[in-house]
């Protein structure tokens, strides 16, 4: 018997938009797409031969053509968060990367570690929600040996198993079709399996940090950086210049019980104490992001040259590691990977209504009335000329005061009325783009974005309209923080949300982690403070909370919030050193059994819900419509925590739609 979720793939893929209840947060039903549903997919980006097909302007290829609500340019965190978000709002999304790995920078084929807002764990309490987090705490508990290979596949593994979601790898934009400020279609080609691609969408979004369909499709574009004068940044250069930041390559090493030999190759650089003034050795276990090349040329054209003299340069520093004489501790340490894809920081950026600018992150963020996401990083500008430079600091790091909004008005792009931007490529002066380039502010960009697809495809509206319009613009932002998005100096306004209108109670309070907190509108709170989260001890029967209704509340939808540990840094790195305060499983502060029960008009007590394997922040719960006079939740366990701790509940009548 077909279940819902395989009639949802089914029609997804034959073409027809539908609603995806986003309750991927939990672990998903393994039945949610079946062999032979993704076997529709392969033969609707593949078509056998026999199929009829459009005549191709190139005879050994085969031209196929997609129509698609959300186009998504680019598979790195930016671009994977977009394109999952739009999916679970309902859009039909293709998802086209340029190679065979989803990821990015923080892929295994380059390494490195995804950093944001909590700038390393300096500004605890200030980690990612929403997707990034999700994809963070599924790594944690599966992936706690550290392997790289294993986030890459736990990314493919949440991209395909979206219904609403086809994926393209190996596949490169190529050219774009535009009438009339808005783009008809776009062409991409896979060479390895000989199909060009024809991709019709409602919105295109460019997640590919070269900014390559904006490139293609005639967006206004900015590359360089800004003279002082151009937006009275004081961090700004005198002159402008098409300068930027350069590119890195990263090695890993591994200690083995004898000593390992090392012989660089004729090619590697010659490598000194000089050339390492500023760019001191302590471990070598995984390095060296200060190894960069590029900002002097163009990093997008002179890629292989970047290539081929940040290889020498790594090389160059491995052999003054093992054989300079400085280093006897590195006799028994071997590489056990080095990178062969340029680790790219900055390259074009798209021009949106609005561009970023150091004023904004220093403080006008908090007049913009369309903030989507949250940044965090400092203002952390590196000399485009690199490891060339010896005498020269590799960085120059300007912490900002707290967190800041990132406005919609520079996630699309100001001269085509249906490209969307999101990563490093959104519109930003060059001292701006300095803190908004690590790729956890990348994951949240891309994860507004795809929402705001979503809702423009629904409404069929431009991304401008969906700005300027109040009404659906405050929709919006109250769906991202849903979803777990936070938005700084908003809260939960729901007005659906019938938890909102609840009187709660609770087993016990711990210090002032009151039971009200849990429906206060806010789910973040810093270290020592017990201002937003509920928190009680766990008793022999557990510890519960409850919320009543002075009428009774049809209910099927419910969405809790647990405590994740924010205060501490939370990714995958191949540095010991960065994974020293990490905690490799499921966060200990995290509920890991509960159960949700109603109490009937009738006085009848019904189960609806619950688990006994929590690790996730972020869970939604559908169950049939029950008429309930009060809802509480019986937290039985956490994974190790004294205290049960809930940051938030939320009630529904139906399961909240975008759509």
């Amino acid at each position: 018997m077909p279940t819902r979720r395989d009639f949802l793939a089914a029609s997804a893929m034959l073409g027809y938009s539908v609603y995806i209840d986003a309750t991927h947060a939990a672990p998903r039903d393994p039945t949610a797409l079946t062999r032979a549903q993704r076997q529709q997919v392969f033969e609707r980006i593949s078509p056998p031969p026999d199929a009829p097909q459009p005549a191709s302007p190139e005879p050994h290829m085969t031209l196929v053509d997609l129509d698609c609500d959300v186009m998504v340019a680019g598979g790195g965190m930016a671009g994977v968060c977009a394109a999952v978000s739009a999916a679970r709002h309902g859009a039909r999304v293709l998802l086209v990367q340029d190679r065979s790995r989803l990821g990015g920078n923080a892929s295994s084929e380059i390494r490195m570690h995804i950093v944001g807002a909590d700038h390393h764990g300096g500004r605890p309490g200030w980690r990612e929600g929403g997707l990034i987090e999700e994809f963070r705490l599924e790594d944690a508990v599966y992936n706690p040996h550290r392997a790289w290979e294993l986030w890459d596949l736990m990314l493919y593994d949440k991209v395909i198993s979206e219904p609403n979601l086809t994926l393209l790898l190996d596949t490169s934009v190529y050219a774009a079709h535009t009438v009339d400020s808005r783009i008809q279609h776009v062409m991409a080609r896979c060479d390895k399996t000989e199909h060009l691609y024809r991709v019709k969408a409602d919105i295109f979004c460019d997640c590919t940090g070269d900014s390559r369909l904006a490139l293609e499709a005639g967006a206004e574009m900015r590359q360089g950086r800004e003279a002082i004068d151009d937006f009275g940044e004081t961090l700004a250069q005198q002159t402008a210049d098409r300068r930027t930041q350069g590119s890195s390559i990263l090695f890993t090493s591994r200690k083995h019980d004898h000593p390992i030999a090392y012989k660089a190759p004729a090619w590697a650089r010659k490598i000194t104490r000089a050339d390492l003034k500023f760019r001191g050795i302590s471990s070598w276990e995984y390095g060296y992001w200060w190894i960069e090349l590029g900002g002097m040329y163009d990093t997008i054209r002179d890629n292989e040259q970047l290539r081929f003299e940040l290889l020498s340069v790594v090389l160059g520093v491995w052999d003054y590691i093992k054989n300079s004489g400085d280093h006897p501790d590195s006799a028994n340490w071997a590489l056990q990977t080095v990178g062969m894809i340029p680790g790219k920081r900055e390259s074009r950026r798209i021009v949106g209504d609005h561009i970023n600018t150091q004023q904004d992150i220093q403080g006008d963020w908090k007049t913009f009335k369309d903030a989507v996401a949250i940044g965090g990083w400092p203002l952390d500008d590196h000399p485009p000329e690199g490891f060339d430079a010896p005498e020269v600091r590799p960085y120059r790091s300007i912490p900002v005061k707290e967190p800041y909004n990132i406005p919609l008005g520079a996630l699309y792009s100001k001269n085509l009325t249906n490209l969307m931007m999101a990563g490093r490529n959104i519109s930003n002066t060059h001292v701006a783009f300095t803190s908004t380039r690590v790729m956890a502010t990348c994951s949240v960009i891309g994860q507004a974005v795809g929402t705001a697809a979503a809702f423009c495809t629904r409404d069929h509206i431009s991304p401008r309209r969906l700005r300027n319009d109040k009404s659906r613009l405050q929709h919006y932002q109250q769906t991202l923080l849903r979803d777990d998005q936070a938005i700084r100096n908003l809260k939960n306004e729901d007005p659906d949300d019938l938890a909102l209108k609840a009187a709660v109670t609770a087993s016990a309070t711990h210090e002032d982690a009151e039971a009200a907190h849990a429906i206060n509108g806010f789910v973040r709170d810093m270290p020592g403070q017990w201002t937003n989260r509920w928190a009680a001890p766990l008793e022999d029967h557990g510890a519960w909370i409850e919320l009543s209704w002075e009428r009774p509340q049809t209910l099927s939808h419910i969405q809790l919030t647990f405590d994740t540990g924010f205060h501490r840094q939370l990714t995958l790195t191949a540095s010991d050193w960065a994974n020293r305060n990490i905690h490799r499983g499921p966060q200990p502060e995290t509920v890991k059994a509960y159960r949700i029960t109603v109490t009937q008009p009738d006085g009848r007590k019904v189960e609806v819900a619950g688990d006994t394997n929590n690790y996730q922040r972020l869970r939604r719960h559908n169950f049939d419509p029950v008429q309930a006079r009060t809802l509480r939740i019986q937290i039985t366990e956490t994974h190790g925590n004294e205290l049960a701790r809930l940051y938030e509940v939320r009630c529904y009548t139906k399961p909240p739609r975008s759509r």
